[in-house]
């Protein structure tokens, strides 16, 4: 039962075997189509569709819910796990379905986090094949945190101003506009929201983007010169593909690299 649950935790956290890979990327293709679903449901699209695509976001659900609760079991310190950042993004994900019979509409939020999960597969290498492993990463975290804000804002601004104000936030997109131009402290004001809650929501989104963008973008581009810069020698002993000019040895292994 040991070797189990070890076999558990490895594969469910694991992304380098066929395996591993096989099953962290099915469970990032499931927090994309779940949040492809929500989008979907802000149109109007016929009732039997909306039907099927409950269906599908109940299905998915389940999962989650199962590999959850595995990833719990599993946990060699099942107190540090339920602790963790990864930990309480996963619980947050299917929180929502356990309080769905009562009556606290703004608890819908917290399913826009599910987006959040995939944090844990930038992690690894294996999703840059022949780029720097290292800028690779650092590139994607970088995308990935400004997709993910703005995504989740959005969902946010979405489910608050569009009971309220159905007109102006009529669907995701109205709310991913309003994220972007908010964020990005452009302001053109042609969609402004009418809650305090959604007023509260875009002075967040605001700050965001004053502190977080600029950092960003700024990292980003930096990373970009960096590797304009950079020829690609490929280390022997560590695989790092991209080094300075006048290199003789690898920066990060420190082996003696090809002429």
């Amino acid at each position: 039962m040991l070797l189990s649950r070890e076999k558990t935790e490895f594969y469910l956290t694991d992304i380098e075997t066929p395996v591993g890979q096989r099953i962290n990327l099915t469970i990032a293709g499931l927090v994309l189509l779940s949040s492809g679903i929500f989008v979907a449901e802000t149109y109007n699209i016929p009732d039997f569709v909306r039907f099927q695509l409950n269906l599908v976001d109940t299905a998915i659900f389940i999962i989650f819910a199962v590999e959850y609760g595995l990833r719990l079991w599993s946990a060699e310190n099942k107190l540090k796990y339920f602790l963790s950042i990864y930990s309480i993004i996963d619980l947050i994900a299917i929180l929502p379905f356990f309080l769905g019979a009562v009556d606290l509409s703004f608890i819908r939020l917290l399913r826009w986090f599910r987006i959040l999960r995939l944090i844990r597969f930038i992690d690894k290498r294996f999703f840059f094949g022949s780029v720097s492993s290292e800028d690779g990463v650092i590139f994607a975290r970088i995308l990935f945190t400004l997709f993910a804000i703005i995504f989740v804002y959005s969902g946010l601004i979405y489910q608050v101003e569009h009971p309220v104000n159905p007109q102006v936030f009529t669907t995701f997109l109205d709310a991913l506009y309003f994220s972007i131009v908010t964020m990005t402290t452009v302001g053109f004001g042609d969609v402004t929201p009418a809650s305090e809650l959604g007023r509260g929501l875009t002075v967040l989104m605001i700050l965001t983007g004053i502190a977080l963008i600029p950092w960003q973008v700024g990292d980003l581009i930096k990373r970009l010169v960096k590797t304009a810069n950079q020829v690609e020698i490929i280390c022997s002993g560590c695989g790092l593909a991209f080094h300075d000019a006048d290199a003789g040895f690898c920066k990060r292994c420190g082996a003696k690299l090809p002429k």
